[in-house]
């Protein structure tokens, strides 16, 4: 198939059949070292997943976690989480040897405050036997992903050796000379940090050249990648200490107004989550060139972009720094269609996915059907008692990724279980089933999810494995005790990828079947790998 992109005015890429896929971040995956990772479990996983007729694979983002370890407050837009690299894969390149990983950790979740020493051992030991003359052939691709990298990886490698410097510290709370970016200091911290740079550079290669890897099997299956992108960035990240012009901060480089969302179906207070918002106006003078930046550095490892809280493109909620609740925050307006016009002038194409959820007004929606971008449905927030609800699957248009749930999301088991009689009723009745059991829902949810006329639909494992609360990736709101969820080889091996399959055939969506449509521009679906951008 073939076609140009275009926003409103051009004929866009299309999907030539119903897909679907599953949700389930990398760190979720088996591993004997901790934390899922880009190694064999990664490989066995997207097998799993084409066997059983699958076409997706969702992650959650990919960047450095900083406070929380959560994936959506990232220290960089640009680098990734090395605790995603694969020990067993440095293992068989020669750079550590096995007795190098002797260590035990709990099969069922991450224990953060054991795996990142760990891991952070490990890539010491890889750099230090790298520097030794180990895998010498290695030398010229590091070298020339060095140069290629470097309008990102300079301003972050020295990010992180001063974070490791100054114990982990908030960056405003380094050296004033530091955090306002004299070229003296700066120069000084490069000497004197030169060999913990350079290891940083060389970590950020072993996660590239793992991900490039990972990426060609995917596509070689016929599963695709979906990544996710963090609307804003983290406060203390290497994006807003290198490019501070690019939001809206005072002259002490402290945030003057930080991100969030008003009251909504999570929060009764809204959210405050204290990311620094954009200075847009910067943006656009520039041609969007960081942001453009931003979305091609993802798109080199995924096949398409979840943009998460897309509303924030239209219109962002910005709350006065300081403030102690969301509630005190204003709707500012975004950078709109001029954003999208830049983007696929640069990508030739917009293969992305609008997480619009929430309070969602008209120009987010007029946004969204302008670039012809899929949008977003949950059906557990669906069965409220009005038909005109549009998380139900009767107001659906095809051009739409549907979900049982996400990971904000309770597992369904646990969603039902928690349901008021009434919704529990409207389930069942919508289903045109009798009512059933805790353990009937999650399949139930599914059916609906794949039988829908929406052009792709998902599910997280835990919904597919029929998991519960013990399952959850994340608590919005919660500062502890997220992200750490993990599954263990044997629940990939239940005959549940069966049903799965089964499920996918009957709903026409495996590779075969012909359906509804999904605009995702600049993705020909029919091809085993992206067009170059």
């Amino acid at each position: 198939m073939s076609g140009t992109g275009g926003s409103a005015s051009g004929p866009p890429f299309v999907a030539d059949y119903r897909g679907s896929g599953l949700l389930l971040h990398v760190t979720s995956l088996p591993s004997p070292y901790g934390i899922g990772d880009l190694g064999s479990a990664a490989y066995s996983w997207v097998d799993r997943l084409h066997d059983a007729g699958q076409r997706w694979w969702q992650s959650l983002p990919l960047g450095p976690t900083g406070y929380g370890n959560s994936p959506y407050q990232p220290m960089s837009s640009f680098a990734g989480n090395t605790m995603l690299i694969s020990p067993g894969s440095l293992i068989l390149d020669g750079l550590i040897e096995a007795t190098d990983c002797d260590a035990s950790f709990p099969c069922d979740s991450v224990a953060y405050e054991t795996v990142i020493p760990f891991k952070n051992r490990l890539l010491e030991t890889a750099w230090t036997n790298f520097k030794a003359g180990e895998r010498k052939d290695l030398r010229p691709d590091y070298d020339e992903f060095c140069v290629q990298q470097e309008h990102w990886l300079e301003d972050y490698a020295l990010f992180r050796a001063l974070k490791a410097k100054y114990n982990g510290a908030y960056y405003l709370e380094w050296p004033t000379e530091v955090v306002q970016r004299n070229e003296d200091a700066l120069a000084s911290a490069h000497r004197e940090l030169a060999d913990q740079v350079d290891q940083v550079r060389f970590a950020q290669f072993l996660l590239f050249r793992q991900s490039d890897q990972l990426k060609q099997h995917a596509n070689s299956r016929g599963v695709r990648l979906i990544g996710d992108l963090p609307f804003f960035v983290s406060p203390d990240s290497s994006d807003v200490w290198a490019k501070p012009e690019l939001f809206l901060l005072d002259e002490h480089k402290q945030p003057r107004f930080v991100g969030g969302v008003p009251p909504d179906y999570f929060s009764a207070q809204g959210q405050l989550w204290g990311n620094p918002v954009y200075n847009w106006d910067a943006l656009r003078a520039t041609g969007y060139r960081w942001s453009i930046d931003r979305l091609r550095a993802l798109l080199a490892h995924v096949d398409a972009i979840r943009l998460d809280h897309f509303r924030g493109f239209a219109a962002a909620w910005h709350v006065p720094a300081g403030a102690p609740t969301a509630q005190s925050g204003q709707w500012v307006p975004g950078p709109g269609a001029g954003f999208f016009d830049a983007v696929h002038k640069e990508l030739g194409g917009l293969p992305f996915i609008a997480e619009d959820l929430g309070l969602i007004t008209p120009d987010v929606y007029a946004l969204r059907d302008q670039f012809q971008i899929p949008g977003t449905r949950v059906l557990q927030f669906a069965f409220d008692g009005h038909s005109d609800n549009p998380y139900l699957p009767h107001n659906f248009v095809s051009n739409t990724v549907v979900y049982t749930g996400t990971h904000d999301n309770a597992p369904t088991r646990e969603w039902y279980e928690e349901l008021p009689d009434y919704q529990r009723q409207n389930f069942w009745s919508y289903l045109k089933r009798p009512p059933g059991g805790n353990a009937e829902a999650a399949p139930a949810l599914m059916d609906l999810a794949w039988s829908s006329q929406a052009a792709l639909a998902i599910a997280p494992l835990q919904d597919l494995l029929n998991l519960g609360a013990e399952s959850r990736m994340n608590v919005p709101g919660r500062v502890d005790g997220n992200w750490s969820w993990r599954c263990h080889g044997d629940m990939l091996s239940l005959p549940a990828f069966e049903w799965l399959k089964e499920l996918t055939d009957r709903s026409r969506r495996s590779i075969a079947a012909i359906g509804p449509q999904l605009t995702m521009e600049g993705t020909d679906l029919e091809q085993a790998t992206m067009p170059q951008v």
